[in-house]
C-alpha cells in the first residue's frame, strides 16, 4: 500500500494527528528545524512502511494530510536540523520520536544506547553524534478516533467548601484489594471497580486525585536495579493514558472509569507534570522534545545552552513560557477536560509553571492564561508550590482560582499531637485556614488543602510508628527522602504487639484525623490512611511497584474506618467547618463573635498564654462568619484539642450560649455519642473533644442584647 499527502492538503489548527473522517492530519511544532519526516508503522509498531517529509510549513508548525487513513494507524516523527549542543540544538534524524501531541502510545519502549543523540562513552560526551536507528526500541503514537459514548455524563463542579480530597494510584489502590477482580487489579477499570467506589462513598469522598496517569517511563537506572517508576512523575506523553493501566489496549477503558466515578458523584482529579520530561538532562535520551527542537522545549542554562536549566531536580524544565510549548501544556488540559470528562488537576512543582526569566512570577503567563481561559478557569487547580530552584518555595503565592497543598498544615499538626513545645498558636493558625498563607488577593479559607500524609512521605500509620525513614529497599543507602518526618514511633520502631503503644498510636491518627476535618480549608486524605495503610517506614516509595507501594487492605475491618467514615459525615453535618472566607473574630452589629479562642480556666486567650510553650491545650469557638449570606445555617461549635494530658475546662458562655452537650471525643471508646455537660467539664490527654449548644438553649428569653434564639431543627440546631 502506498502513502502520500494529499494535494488538497489544508491548515488545521490543531497539533498533533487529527481523523477527520476520511483522512488523517498531522502538524507538528518546530522552530528550528530544517525538515520533518512523518514515518508509519505497521499495527504492532514493528515495522516501517512509510516516510514522507511533512509538505506545509506556516510560521514554526509542520504538517500534511493523508487521505484514506484513520484511528489505529502507528507514526512518528524524524527530524532534521543542525546538531550544535553548544547552541541548544541537538537535532538527530536518526531518532524516532514521539508526537507530543499522541493520543495514545503503543509498545514499551526498550532501553538501549541508540535512543540517545550521542554516542554513551565517547570522550566528546553528549557532543558527539549517534548515528544508530533508535526505532526498534522507541514507543510510537496511535491515531485516536475521540468518539464516546458518554450517555448524558456532565461536569459535577462541587463547591470547595464540600470536597474531601482521596489522593490514591491507581495500581496501589487496587493491587490487593480483596474484592477486585484479579483481572482489573492495576487498571484503571479496577479503579472503577464496584468495591473500590463502595469503600469512597461509604468513607465520604467527594473527589479523588490519581497520581500521575499520563504516558510516563520507567526510569533506566530503575530499571538496572530492578525497581520501577511506581510514582509515575517522569512524563513523556502529555495526552496519553498510561499504557499499564489498561487492562485491553482501548484508551476508552480511562473514559469509563471517569464516568463511572461521576455517576457515583465523585470528581476526578489528576496529578500531573508539565514542569519535566522524562528526557532528562543533555545527558539523556532523544525521545520527543529534545529532537524536535530542544532549544524550544526546554529551558537551557543562561551561562551555556549545551546544559539544561534544571529547577525540579530530574535534570530538565519544561519551558512553559515559551509561547508553543505553553499552547500544548494548555491543549494538553484541555483535552482532559473537554475529551476525557477530568474534573481539575494537581499541578507538580507548580512554582516551576510560574517561572519568568528563571524567577517565580506570581502574575506570570502560565497562570494568566489559565484564568483567562473559559474551560481551565472552571475546574479545580491545585498547585504543588514548590520546586527546589532558587526562591522556588511559594506556599500562599499562588493567584486565584488556584488552591495549594499546605505542608505547613502537616508538619504543625504532626509537631502539635507529638508534644512539641510551642505549638499552639501554630496549630490556630492551621484549623482557621492558615491566613497568615492564604487571607490576601480576595482568597478564600478553600485555598489551602490541608493534609496529614501525601504519597511523598511517611504514610499516617507511619508518622505514628517509625522515628526513622526506611529506605533501604530503594537502593539509594537510605539517603533518599525526608530525614525531618516529625514522626514519633511511640516507644518502639515498627509493629509492635504491646497494646499500649497501638492504643496510643490510634489515638493519635484519631487527633489527627479529626485535626484535618475539623479545620477550614479543604482536607486531602492519603488512600490507605483509613484502613491503617503501612510502607513500613519507607516515606520516598516512588520505585516500590510492589507490597510497600500498594495498598495494604488488611484494615479493613479495623474500628479505625469506622472512626474515619464518621469523621467525615461530622464534618459534612457542620457547615461551620467549612466556611467560604476567613474567620477574623469581627463582631457583628448584636456582638455575635465568629471565633474565640480560650484557655481552660474559659477565659480568652492572652498574650501570655500564646507565647507559653508548655501549653498543650486549645479551646476555640466556632460560629457563623459575619460575611457569610443570611440564608447559610450553620451550628456552633466549641473545640478542645488536647495534646497534654487530662485537664480541667471550663466551657465558656458566647453569643448567648450557656449550656453544651459533648457530641465527640477521641478519647472515649465510642467517638460519636452525644453526653450533657457541665460547664467544667474534664478533657482526657491526648485527645480532641467537641460541643454543640444544648438543645434547651431555645428556652433563652431573649432579652440579653448578644444572644441568640434557638430552635431545633431535625438532627441540627438553626437560628432566626
Amino acid at each position: 500500500m502506498s502513502f502520500s499527502f494529499s494535494e488538497l492538503d489544508f491548515m488545521k489548527p490543531e497539533l498533533g494527528a487529527e481523523y477527520t473522517g476520511s483522512g488523517t492530519h498531522f502538524a507538528v511544532f518546530s522552530a528550528h528545524a530544517e525538515q520533518v519526516e512523518l514515518c508509519l508503522y505497521s499495527d504492532d509498531g514493528k515495522n516501517e512502511i512509510a516516510r514522507m517529509s511533512l509538505p506545509k510549513r506556516e510560521g514554526d508548525i509542520w504538517s500534511g494530510y493523508i487521505a484514506g487513513i484513520g484511528p489505529g494507524t502507528v507514526y512518528g516523527y524524524r527530524v532534521h536540523g543542525p546538531y550544535h549542543p553548544g547552541a541548544g540544538h541537538r537535532f538527530n534524524p536518526n531518532k524516532l520520536l514521539l508526537d507530543p501531541y499522541a493520543k495514545q502510545i503503543i509498545g514499551d519502549l526498550k532501553w538501549d544506547d541508540a535512543l540517545y543523540g550521542y554516542k554513551i562513552g565517547a570522550e566528546e560526551e553528549d557532543l558527539s553524534f549517534d548515528d544508530r536507528d533508535s526505532a526498534p526500541f522507541m514507543v510510537k503514537g496511535v491515531v485516536q478516533d475521540p468518539d464516546f459514548d458518554w450517555d448524558g455524563d456532565k461536569a459535577i463542579r462541587r463547591p470547595w467548601t464540600e470536597t474531601v480530597i482521596y489522593e490514591a494510584h491507581v495500581r496501589g489502590m487496587t493491587m490487593t484489594h480483596p474484592d477486585v477482580p484479579d483481572k482489573l487489579r492495576g487498571t484503571f477499570l479496577g479503579m472503577c471497580s464496584d468495591p473500590i467506589i463502595d469503600h469512597l462513598t461509604k468513607l465520604g469522598i467527594s473527589a479523588i486525585e490519581l497520581l500521575p496517569i499520563q504516558y510516563f517511563l520507567d526510569d533506566r537506572y530503575l530499571l538496572e536495579k530492578n525497581l520501577r517508576n511506581y510514582w509515575g512523575y517522569q512524563t513523556l506523553g502529555f495526552f496519553a493514558p498510561q499504557t499499564r493501566y489498561l487492562s485491553g489496549s482501548r484508551v476508552t477503558e480511562f473514559k469509563t472509569m471517569v464516568k463511572k466515578f461521576h455517576a457515583a458523584g465523585i470528581e476526578v482529579i489528576m496529578d500531573v507534570v508539565y514542569n519535566h520530561t522524562a528526557e532528562g538532562s543533555e545527558r539523556g535520551p532523544t525521545l520527543s522534545f529534545r529532537g524536535l527542537d530542544n532549544a524550544s522545549y526546554y529551558i537551557l542554562s543562561p551561562d551555556d545552552q549545551r546544559h539544561t536549566f534544571d529547577t525540579t531536580g530530574t535534570g530538565n524544565t519544561l519551558n512553559v513560557a515559551h509561547p508553543m510549548v505553553m499552547r500544548m501544556v494548555l491543549d494538553s488540559l484541555r483535552y482532559w477536560v473537554g475529551v476525557m470528562h477530568i474534573d481539575g488537576f494537581r499541578f507538580d512543582l507548580a512554582s516551576t509553571l510560574g517561572r519568568q526569566d528563571l524567577e517565580f512570577a506570581r502574575e506570570g503567563g502560565f497562570f494568566g492564561a489559565i484564568r483567562q481561559d473559559p474551560m481551565l478557569s472552571g475546574v479545580k487547580l491545585i498547585a504543588e508550590p514548590w520546586d527546589i530552584g532558587e526562591g522556588g518555595y511559594q506556599v500562599g503565592g499562588f493567584p486565584h482560582p488556584f488552591r495549594e497543598w499546605n505542608d505547613k498544615f502537616r508538619d504543625n499538626v504532626r509537631c502539635f499531637w507529638k508534644g512539641d513545645a510551642g505549638q499552639v498558636s501554630k496549630l490556630a493558625s492551621r484549623i482557621t485556614g492558615s491566613a497568615r498563607q492564604f487571607n490576601h488577593s480576595d482568597r478564600g479559607a478553600t485555598s489551602s488543602i490541608n493534609l496529614l500524609s501525601a504519597h511523598d512521605g511517611f504514610t499516617l500509620m507511619d508518622t505514628v510508628s517509625y522515628n526513622e525513614k526506611h529506605n533501604e529497599a530503594n537502593g539509594e543507602d537510605n539517603n533518599d527522602g525526608h530525614s525531618d518526618n516529625h514522626s514519633d514511633n511511640m516507644g518502639v520502631e515498627g509493629g509492635t504487639d504491646n497494646s499500649d503503644i497501638n492504643e496510643a498510636r490510634d489515638r493519635r491518627r484519631r487527633n489527627m484525623v479529626m485535626t484535618l476535618l475539623l479545620s477550614q480549608g479543604v482536607p486531602m486524605i492519603l488512600g490507605g490512611d483509613e484502613v491503617g495503610n503501612s510502607q513500613g517506614g519507607n516515606n520516598n516509595a516512588y520505585c516500590q511497584d510492589d507490597e510497600i507501594g500498594w495498598t495494604d487492605w488488611s484494615g479493613l475491618g479495623d474500628p479505625f474506618l469506622d472512626f474515619c467514615q464518621k469523621a467525615v459525615a461530622f464534618r459534612k453535618a457542620h457547615p461551620v467547618l467549612r466556611q467560604e472566607r476567613f474567620l477574623t473574630g469581627e463582631t457583628a452589629e448584636a456582638d455575635r463573635v465568629e471565633i474565640a479562642w480560650h484557655k481552660p480556666d474559659g477565659g480568652f486567650m492572652d498574650d501570655g498564654a500564646w507565647d507559653d510553650g508548655e501549653l498543650r491545650v486549645l479551646g476555640v469557638y466556632l460560629g457563623k462568619s459575619i460575611h457569610a449570606a443570611d440564608s447559610e445555617t450553620m451550628d456552633d461549635l466549641f473545640l478542645i484539642f488536647n495534646a497534654g494530658g487530662d485537664c480541667e475546662f471550663t466551657l465558656p458562655a458566647v453569643n448567648g450560649i450557656e449550656h453544651w452537650q459533648r457530641v465527640a471525643d477521641t478519647g472515649a471508646q465510642q467517638p460519636f455519642t452525644t453526653h450533657e455537660a457541665e460547664s467544667s467539664i474534664t478533657v482526657y490527654g491526648a485527645s480532641i473533644a467537641i460541643f454543640a449548644p444544648r438543645s434547651d438553649e431555645a428556652k433563652d428569653d431573649g432579652k440579653a442584647s448578644g444572644r441568640r434564639r434557638w430552635f431545633h431543627f431535625g438532627r441540627h440546631l438553626k437560628r432566626k
